[in-house]
């Protein structure tokens, strides 16, 4: 498959880079004080820590419970990887034409993805950008703003259905879901990782072989 594309617009965790071991322990430890018996479940993937918090906390305690999850999560983000092709495709990606939009802080981010071998993107966009976080349509529309492409002339990479979804009212060009756990979802197609992605000229070419629908 091939498509004509101007941007491409990344999720961090579950796309680029493998950050959940260290999440999944965060989130144990947040709690074991904060909701005992919490797992970070697949309906929480691709959601600001900001929302989940808020959802599982008083209001009295949100505070205390957000700082205490962000400093977990970032004491862990030394164990992120990259995951298989990241480093290969956006080693040939012109500058200007990609973009990082993640549900994590400014300091995880930056954490994660350093920790993986990536430099951030300078148009890097964070839970801090905007008011709104996935699933709705705010943090794509303003990762394509900020590389001064139209969304519309943009592909959306997630592993999460909340960020497919925030792709797709975006007005994303192409929704490519990354994993198994996006075969239920809003994605045009879905592939197996990054691996094997070629992008040259305007033009995205997706392998047959890597595709699982």
């Amino acid at each position: 498959m091939q498509i004509t594309l101007k941007g491409l617009l990344f999720d961090n965790d579950g796309v680029l880079v493998d950050s959940m071991p260290g999440a999944l322990k965060a989130w144990v430890s947040w709690g074991e004080r904060y909701n005992r018996g919490f797992e970070l479940s697949a309906e929480y993937h691709g959601r600001r820590a900001s929302d989940i918090v808020a959802e599982l906390v008083s209001e009295d305690k949100f505070h205390d419970a957000l700082d205490y999850i962000n400093q977990l999560e970032l004491d862990e983000a030394h164990s992120t990887t990259a995951l298989v092709g990241t480093l290969e495709l956006l080693a040939s990606l012109p500058d200007g034409t990609w973009n990082v939009v993640t549900g994590a802080n400014p300091e995880l981010a930056r954490a994660r993805l350093s920790a993986a071998g990536i430099v951030p993107p300078q148009a890097l966009v964070t839970a801090a950008d905007g008011r709104k976080g996935k699933p709705d349509p705010e943090p794509y529309l303003l990762g394509a703003q900020k590389i001064g492409i139209p969304i519309s002339e943009c592909a959306v990479f997630e592993d999460a259905p909340a960020g497919l979804l925030a792709g797709k009212l975006a007005g994303a060009a192409l929704l490519v879901g990354i994993g198994e756990q996006t075969l239920a979802s809003v994605a045009d197609l879905v592939v197996v990782s990054l691996a094997g992605l070629k992008y040259s000229q305007g033009l995205l070419e997706i392998p047959d072989e890597v595709r699982l629908r």
